[in-house]
């Protein structure tokens, strides 16, 4: 990167105040990560303003003229490949192998939104009448805010941006405080892909902070979020003063169903994958872990076993399975959760401690004998924790899945056609897996949850992208 400023208007510059955070190495403390800018309100308002001016110039390029920066895009994120995923694994923590793959989802998603400015279009209607022609099209909203949090921090802005610019939007930018390096990184690609002026904006700072200039501002005219329940209510609460469209993804607390045919070593890697992987910092993530009691003692200790094998520690070291937390504020989260899970009564099987390795490192942790009532089965940690709830047939694991008020991913290990269907069919929850990690997505398909996952309005990625960053306008034709 030329710099670490804000970008407003194509130019980067610093924050008002020249105020900078700069934060820590999560896994090695006495290591502090470049200084980023705070931005200020007047700051926010800015970029807003400079979206709004940059927006029908560059809603008149056609959609294959817009497709052409994004797949420049593509391409230079692929060649800055291992920089951009050293810089992920310094600022968030997730292991090197993780962050690479993460970067290459980001590239992935620019190339697959560019080939959408050849294939957006509308429909044509039979007419009313004769000597009429009836059709709709598709238009931009205008200025698109995007705020994005820290544990994905190239692939959710990837997949935000990417759509909102193909279909004609501008954009101001807001990145999670612990993603702010890499979202100035993507930022700083486009704008060498050759994105015009005030297209894009980035702004850093403390979300609380800018939230009312990007959220309640007139000119913004939708809002794309990815963050924790309580902040998107806010979100939504406060945009719905200016009829502002609102996209939410909330997280989860997702189950793994583990019926008594699975194939026990499936099983087993699918929650170490979905609850370990990526240190339990995913919205996706198993956190639940739902077993047949007929099968449940063989499947424990073999859970137990492999979630002891893992190596924690730094991910750019070679070998490391699981990074450490992404700040102290969350690994207290996790520590206070795995306190909470033994005074409600679960058995702590594996883990449950701080690991003195000079970084926000934590053990994977494993409970048992946990009721759907207790609060480590009903709220979402966000870490390294899994819980272990028994049922005595699938109708008994669809009910303790749905006992819960997010509603994002759930899966489901088993060898039975009427298991997996009658399973996918009553489980409520907008991603369902069989046989597979509740973790991990394909960029083609609709993603979003029900219930408290989301605002059960607009779905992410793919084509049905589409629906949020575009309004619909039908045009009558009289040429009789």
């Amino acid at each position: 990167m030329r710099s670490f400023k804000i970008l407003i208007a194509g130019k980067w510059v610093e924050a008002s105040d020249s105020a900078k955070c700069k934060n820590r190495n999560p896994a090695k403390l006495d290591e502090f990560n470049a200084a980023f800018p705070l931005a200020t309100v007047e700051d926010a308002s800015r970029a807003v303003e400079a979206a709004k001016q940059a927006q029908k110039a560059w809603s008149e390029l056609p959609p294959p003229s817009r497709g052409e920066f994004l797949d420049k895009a593509s391409h230079m994120i692929d060649e800055r490949s291992e920089e951009l995923a050293t810089l992920i694994t310094r600022e968030e923590g997730k292991t090197l192998s993780e962050s690479r793959a993460e970067v290459d989802r980001a590239r992935d998603i620019f190339r697959y939104f560019a080939g959408e400015g050849w294939r957006q279009g509308g429909s044509v209607y039979p007419a009313n009448m004769k000597g009429e022609m009836l059709y709709s099209k598709r238009e931009p909203l205008g200025v698109v805010t995007i705020i994005t949090p820290w544990n994905f921090p190239i692939a959710i802005p990837a997949w935000k941006i990417a759509p909102a610019l193909i279909y004609g939007n501008t954009v101001v930018f807001k990145p999670a405080k612990y993603g702010s390096l890499i979202g100035l990184a993507l930022a700083d690609t486009l704008v060498d892909a050759g994105l015009p002026p005030g297209v894009l904006n980035c702004v850093t700072g403390e979300g609380g902070k800018l939230s009312g200039a990007l959220v309640e501002n007139p000119s913004v005219n939708g809002i794309s979020f990815t963050g924790s329940y309580s902040v998107g209510t806010q979100i939504y609460s406060r945009a719905i003063k200016n009829l502002t469209r609102v996209q939410l993804e909330m997280g989860g607390k997702n189950p793994l169903v583990i019926m008594d045919d699975a194939d026990l070593k499936l099983a087993v890697d699918l929650v170490v994958r979905g609850g370990f992987g990526l240190t339990g910092e995913a919205c996706t993530a198993t956190s639940r872990v739902i077993v047949h009691q007929g099968i449940a003692k063989h499947f424990s200790l073999a859970l137990q076993e492999a979630a002891h094998s893992l190596k924690v520690g730094n991910g750019l070291e070679s070998g490391t399975q699981m990074g450490p937390a992404v700040n102290q504020d969350q690994l207290n989260t996790d520590l206070e959760y795995i306190k909470i899970g033994q005074d409600e009564g679960a058995k702590l099987l594996v883990g449950g401690k701080r690991i003195e390795e000079g970084g926000y490192f934590i053990q994977p942790t494993v409970f048992d004998s946990v009721d759907i009532s207790m609060r480590i089965a009903q709220e979402e940690i966000f870490g390294p924790v899994i819980s272990m709830i028994h049922a005595t047939d699938l109708e008994d694991a669809i009910a303790k899945a749905n006992a819960i008020a997010f509603g994002l991913s759930a899966g489901i290990v088993t060898r039975d056609l009427h298991n997996s269907f009658t399973f996918a069919n009553q489980v409520e929850a907008g991603v369902v897996k069989i046989n597979e990690a509740t973790t991990g997505l394909a960029l083609q398909a609709p993603f979003g949850g029900f219930k408290h996952s989301s605002a059960n309005t607009f779905k992410e990625q793919g084509s049905a992208a589409i629906e949020f960053y575009t309004r619909t306008k039908t045009v009558y034709v009289g040429y009789g």
